[in-house]
């Protein structure tokens, strides 16, 4: 069923889809960011596709490429029983990391998003809440992205609802491995 679903999108949006491809089972269509909502609406809305549930939404960080990034989604159809991974390229520079946002599509791609940009920086136009779910608000870059510095270090902020520790709780020891001590 789902070599119909590429089938499908080649017949009704060609001017979207840059690649199709089958591997091992799995169906993939690799489609222009533009026509990205148009894509989705059309495997959502579509009774024939029906796909009706947003599985997962994630990145892949493709350093050295270009361009870099590409927004992973996995949908499938509780209807027909069939699945299909779509994905959309995106460039590093701050004008080109982005997709338009699915939420309007699927209410569970509002969480999955916050995550993709927390975690690896690609923007969601039009999300309505896009801000940090996993790091805190203070931390700087994105941690999942290749580039990230191995060794890097974050402000350390403490939260102002933490209840008040002592100095043993929270000083470290002279010979500990972190160097941060005095």
């Amino acid at each position: 069923m789902a070599q119909s679903v590429l089938r499908i999108l080649q017949e009704r949006v060609p001017h979207a889809i840059v690649e199709t491809g089958s591997y091992v089972g799995d169906d993939m269509a690799l489609v222009e960011r533009d026509h990205l909502i148009e894509v989705l609406t059309l495997l959502k809305e579509d009774p024939s596709l029906d796909f009706s549930m947003l599985t997962d939404l994630t990145v892949v960080d493709w350093l050295g490429q270009d361009p870099r990034f590409e927004v992973v989604y996995q949908l499938y159809s509780i209807h027909h029983k069939h699945r299909v991974r779509i994905k959309a390229s995106v460039g590093e520079a701050e004008d080109q990391c982005w997709v338009p946002t699915a939420t309007g599509l699927w209410m569970a791609a509002a969480w999955a998003e916050r995550e993709a940009w927390d975690l690896y920086g690609v923007r969601f136009r039009g999300h309505p809440d896009l801000r940090r779910i996993l790091m805190y608000e203070e931390f700087v870059g994105h941690p999942l992205r290749k580039d990230y510095p191995q060794n890097a270090r974050q402000p350390l902020i403490r939260r102002p609802d933490a209840p008040a520790t002592d100095d043993q709780t929270t000083r470290l020891l002279a010979n500990s491995h972190d160097r941060r001590v005095e």
